[in-house]
């Protein structure tokens, strides 16, 4: 840490070097407000966490047919294409679909706790964003649990003060079209902003893997004065996709992108809906109640849930249902206080979310490759509904407090004090087991951190946060291998796993340089995990699930933003990292030659990635732009023994547009050099495993059109 704190002091003293104009420098940085980090708006100067903003401009500009490709523009993210919408992703963790990371819609979690799915942005609607706010490390103290590598929030579009309608056209050389509409407007008191999207893929580059999707979003507000505010919003969505999952290393090298099943999908029906008041009591003073609901039923037959034996002619996989219903209530009051000119955020929650889930068993045909080391394809042979892999329903019921000081005792000095207690309590009717029971998980999570700034031009932070996630429901039911079905031997689930709980200690600073004209963010974190989930072989050959692992994950995260004139703008952003197992165990069989992971680093954890774009808006054509991205990420693991790594892969995008008199045309070329590279590549430990290749996308021209009917 010493070190660590040395860099910082050293690039603090480096800015005062090269910088001419002192205290007289006024930074944009210092006028970016975020909400995320405080639940209230603050100046990103002030808050001692890494959290990055991406823009209204730049979600307008970059025209994303899916929300990964603004997510990889945050210095230290990477969000992994799944095809379809469908992601995992990678916040000072690994790619993983882990319950580490937590998606907000205007500081509302998406999902209720312990429900977690890590498919939740598809959801989005990407025409309704004001703007996306992305936290990195532990944001728990203020959130609660599954913040832990970071959160999201997408922050929703305001209703305009002026009447404004928009239309638009998306598509692409390999069938994929989009049609959206936004109208936005006040009237009076009244103030709406309404947006809607359909998107539908036929017949793309990769064999069955159309999908469809249906988004609308509404928000209404009614200021009935200055004091008194009612704000509505609502998200209904559809979305139905086959799922093409992986291709073996063979299929991928030859660019054969076929999918080894014809059966697999995924839908997803969401409903959200909230009622905010906000009460002004004076210029010092805010409470704001909120009332929300969710209904939302996810269906699948997942490619990936396919369990396949080397060389054997026969595999299973499961048809499931995850299905809740939300309503709570969210109390949050803001208050300045003139003593050490303080601010106090403090709230409570209160979510109750009926659960119902099932899963049952479907056997398959594998037919296989010559050599039988790898499956061609895989055909559904018979549906197994007495074969049950799960059958629960129950309710869960989330309590929290949190509160969080912010006070400047000093001049230039911003201390910020934070904690949360959540009780996670389940009710549940297990139908496997034939029994009911409660399981309770309590937590309390603390933070500590303090701004320094004491030029106009740089600035200093340090921060100490908890976070934690407890195990989400469906690992609890799990049936223990051994027991249930045909075994003879009666049930037994997972009830004693305990929460994963994260440590995390972070330093970083800001400066600026040459009259603002480049800016600069840094962060080195140090975060350490226990109690994370093992699935250990045990001496008789079967397999137990315990919350006893260790992690350690450590790097460093940057950001330069260089503006040398009003026509050219370069970002240059990306982040170092090391993931590695401390105490991870894998087998107590004596027979099994590796035992445990302990001082190996974790699969599909590059240590480098990086997102890059320079933008020229030339003067001498007014409304037009061009772009060029690159995207880096470095060599990993595929497998948790450190035998075989996969290269990584360097990315060029393009994107152009223009606009005339309200109509915007535009070209994104996603791959630009036809790159022959996967999202994500991963293998078993064993000797004779095959590695599987999330494919992605060849060359793609997307082009579009968006009319600006605005008055």
């Amino acid at each position: 840490m010493n070190k660590i704190i040395a860099l910082s002091l050293l690039l603090g003293q480096f800015a005062l070097a090269q910088t001419q104009k002192k205290d007289t420098i006024k930074t944009n940085s210092l006028d970016e407000v975020v909400v995320t980090s405080s639940r209230m708006q603050t100046k990103k100067t002030e808050t001692p966490v890494a959290i990055s903003k991406l823009t209204e401009k730049q979600i307008s500009e970059t025209k994303a047919t899916a929300v990964y490709e603004l997510i990889n523009k945050t210095p230290g993210v990477l969000m992994a294409n799944l095809g379809n919408e469908q992601h995992s992703m990678a916040i000072r963790q690994p790619m993983t679909t882990n319950a580490y990371f937590l998606y907000l819609e205007d500081g509302l979690p998406i999902r209720p706790l312990g429900v977690f799915n890590h498919n939740a942005l598809l959801e989005i609607n990407q025409f309704n964003l004001q703007n996306i706010e992305v936290v990195k490390g532990p944001v728990s103290s203020l959130y609660g649990p599954e913040a832990v590598g970071g959160a999201v929030n997408l922050i929703s579009k305001k209703p305009s003060e002026k009447e404004e309608i928009k239309i638009g056209y998306q598509g692409d050389q390999f069938h994929f079209n989009r049609f959206q509409a936004m109208a936005s407007g006040t009237v009076g008191k009244f103030g709406y902003h309404i947006a809607g999207l359909s998107s539908v893929q036929k017949n793309s580059w990769m064999t069955y893997s159309d999908y469809d999707k249906y988004n609308i979003n509404g928000r209404f507000d009614y200021s009935f004065n200055k004091t008194h505010k009612l704000i509505v919003t609502i998200h209904f969505g559809q979305y139905y996709s086959q799922m093409s999952g992986s291709v073996n290393e063979d299929d991928f090298y030859n660019r054969t992108y076929k999918s080894q099943t014809d059966f697999a999908y995924r839908k997803s029906n969401a409903l959200r809906t909230k009622l905010m008041y906000e009460l002004n009591w004076n210029t010092n003073a805010t409470t704001a109640f909120t009332a929300f609901m969710r209904d939302n039923r996810l269906g699948q037959n997942p490619s990936y849930a396919i369990r396949w034996t080397t060389g054997s002619p026969k595999a299973t996989s499961q048809i499931n249902s995850n299905n809740f219903k939300s309503y709570g209530v969210l109390a949050q009051h803001n208050q300045k206080i003139k003593f050490l000119n303080a601010t106090l955020v403090a709230g409570g929650l209160f979510d109750c979310s009926p659960i119902d889930y099932w899963a049952y068993q479907i056997d398959l045909k594998a037919n296989l490759n010559s050599g039988g080391l790898t499956v061609n394809t895989y055909d559904l042979v018979t549906e197994r509904p007495d074969v049950k892999l799960a059958d629960y329903n129950g309710t869960i019921y989330n309590y929290a407090g949190y509160a969080q000081l912010q006070m400047k005792p000093v001049q230039k000095v911003v201390v910020t004090l934070g904690s949360r207690y959540d009780l996670m309590q389940l009710d549940y009717n297990n139908t496997l087991a034939n029994a009911s029971g409660k399981k309770d998980y309590k937590q309390l999570t603390f933070k500590a951190g303090v701004n320094y700034n004491p030029f106009s031009f740089a600035g200093l932070y340090a921060n100490y946060a908890q976070g934690f996630a407890p195990p989400g429901v469906t690992s609890i039911f799990t049936i223990k291998p051994g027991t249930g079905g045909t075994t003879g031997k009666p049930a037994d689930f997972y009830y004693n796993l305990e929460p994963a709980l994260f440590n995390n200690y972070e330093i970083g600073g800001w400066f600026s340089l040459f009259s603002h004209k480049l800016k600069a963010e840094y962060s080195l974190y140090y975060m350490e995990g226990k109690n994370e989930l093992l699935n250990i072989r045990l001496a008789d050959n079967s397999t137990d699930y315990r919350s006893a692992g260790k992690t350690l994950h450590k790097g460093i995260e940057f950001s330069l933003l260089y503006k040398p004139t009003e026509q050219f703008s370069v970002r240059i952003g990306g982040a170092g990292a090391m993931h590695t197992f401390v105490d991870f165990v894998l087998s107590e069989k004596a027979s099994d030659p590796v035992k445990d992971l302990n001082g190996k680093e974790m699969p599909s954890a590059p240590r480098w990635v990086g997102n890059s774009e320079i933008s020229y808006y030339p003067k001498w054509l007014p409304n037009f732009r061009i772009a060029a991205e690159w995207q880096f990420v470095s060599s990993y693991y595929q497998d948790q023994i450190n035998t075989v790594k996969y290269e990584g892969y360097n990315l060029f995008n393009g994107r152009v547009a223009y606009k005339v008199k309200g109509v915007e045309a535009y070209v994104n070329v996603m791959n630009i050099a036809d790159k022959l590279y996967a999202y994500n590549v991963t293998r078993g430990n064993l000797a004779t495993s095959q590695p599987t290749y999330t494919a992605a996308a060849p060359r793609t021209f997307v082009f579009g059109l968006q009319y600006d009917l605005s008055l």
